[in-house]
């Protein structure tokens, strides 16, 4: 969106452009009740008012969207300069993205693109620290939300928190900000990038409205975001927040499937769904999609809790609940989520574990991993105590071919038995 240049040339004076402009929405508009906007501006544009000039302008200027393809942009643009001419720009320019938002009616093809031009125009122009650099993006998210293009924001987004500094917005408007941006995403079904804004978005909640409707609302679309999506899962990201711990309270069942999915095991979340199911379909949740994906979160504890790094393939049939020919399906199924890594050995039907990811790490997987490198360091020391045992065998060896090349030399008898290196009759240097 930003451009190389922020520079918007258009010839002509105030006085001499305004009244170029009014003509130009009095021919759009062809009103039959014999007002004008001509009419109307030219006595306040006598007296020098140019702010309640342009008021009158902006006003009409809804209009510029019913007018020829061709014309849109340049119309916008001359209504953009006039309104750079105003101390008092940031009144005008909310009214302008607002029409820009909406559907221009004689391009119904090629709309989107029009509105974008220009909105990008008005953005590049002003100050980069200017607030209504903020309307006009929320004005861009509504176009390119109804013309489902994220590919045209998606290069934008790796400015945003500079841009957020910039505006010194608070964090309201960074919540409307960030749910616009997870909405564009949703329209795309790009559902991991909806979720990092909503994740996001949640963020901005003060902790004393944790509990509020607007909150728990945010807060349920985020973890039924989180529930379904295909290439999320990790839940700990949700569980450190206020506002879904404030769930626990307003939406228990809710956060026991949360609970469930952070945490726990294929077992649970059967016993849950027994127990739940009418009500998982009254939250529009599919029940497939979720067994699917504790299956997988379940062979990753089970991968992770694996001392030996080998797992067997009727291990995983039973913690799973499938067949045992399906076994090798859900390796390479959670291997591809990225929750493990590893090979599988059908001649010993056995899962070799590489690497596997903990769902929580807390205090219990603190101390597995003391353990294991107690385990490490203790086979380190023996391997090193093996090396220093054969490095001693190597000196001796040495030291002893040493004598009885020397004995050969000197006629001396050969030495027999072990020497030490203590009672050796002179030094030797040994590499």
């Amino acid at each position: 969106m930003p451009a190389p240049s922020n520079i918007l040339l258009i010839e002509g004076s105030f006085e001499e452009l305004v009244d170029e402009f009014a003509q130009y929405l009095d021919n759009l508009r062809k009103s039959e009740d014999g007002t004008s906007v001509h009419s109307e501006i030219t006595p306040l544009l006598e007296q020098g008012q140019n702010d309640e000039v342009l008021k009158k302008l902006v006003t009409s200027s809804s209009v510029l969207n019913s007018a020829p393809e061709k014309e849109i942009i340049p119309a916008y643009n001359l209504l953009v300069h006039l309104i750079r001419q105003s101390p008092n720009v940031n009144i005008f320019l909310p009214k302008i993205c607002n029409y820009l938002s909406q559907p221009l009616g004689a391009s119904p093809s090629s709309g989107s693109g029009l509105a974008l031009s220009v909105l990008t125009t008005i953005f590049n122009i002003l100050p980069s620290n200017n607030e209504s650099r903020y309307h006009v993006f929320l004005a861009v998210l509504r176009v390119i939300k109804s013309s489902a293009s994220f590919d045209a924001l998606r290069p934008q987004l790796k400015n945003l928190d500079n841009w957020i500094a910039q505006w010194e917005v608070d964090e309201e408007d960074q919540r409307k900000l960030f749910l616009g941006i997870a909405d564009v995403a949703l329209e795309v079904s790009e559902t991991e990038q909806s979720y990092l804004y909503l994740l996001r978005a949640l963020k901005t909640i003060p902790t004393e409205e944790v509990s509020e409707p607007e909150a728990r609302e945010l807060s349920l679309r985020a973890l039924k975001s989180a529930l379904t999506s295909p290439s999320h899962f990790d839940f700990q990201d949700l569980t450190a927040l206020d506002s879904i711990q404030a769930l626990r309270k307003s939406d228990p069942i809710f956060f026991e499937l949360l609970e469930i999915f952070n945490a726990e095991l294929l077992d649970d979340y059967a016993d849950f769904q027994e127990t739940n199911a009418k009500w998982i379909d009254e939250q529009g949740l599919d029940q497939d999609v979720l067994y699917r994906k504790m299956r997988l979160l379940t062979l990753a504890s089970l991968a992770a809790s694996t001392p030996s790094r080998a797992l067997p393939y009727a291990q995983i049939a039973k913690a799973l609940q499938v067949p045992a020919e399906e076994v090798e399906m859900w390796v390479i199924d959670v291997i591809r989520a990225g929750l493990v890594e590893g090979k599988l050995s059908q001649l010993n039907q056995t899962f070799l574990i590489h690497r596997s990811t903990y769902r929580v790490f807390g205090e219990n997987q603190w101390r597995e991993v003391a353990s294991r490198l107690d385990i490490w360091r203790e086979s380190l020391v023996n391997v090193l105590e093996v090396v220093r045992r054969e490095r001693e065998n190597v000196i001796v060896q040495k030291e002893r071919e040493l004598r009885e090349l020397e004995a050969k030399v000197t006629g001396a008898p050969a030495p027999t038995g072990n020497t030490r290196r203590g009672n050796a009759p002179r030094e030797i240097e040994v590499e």
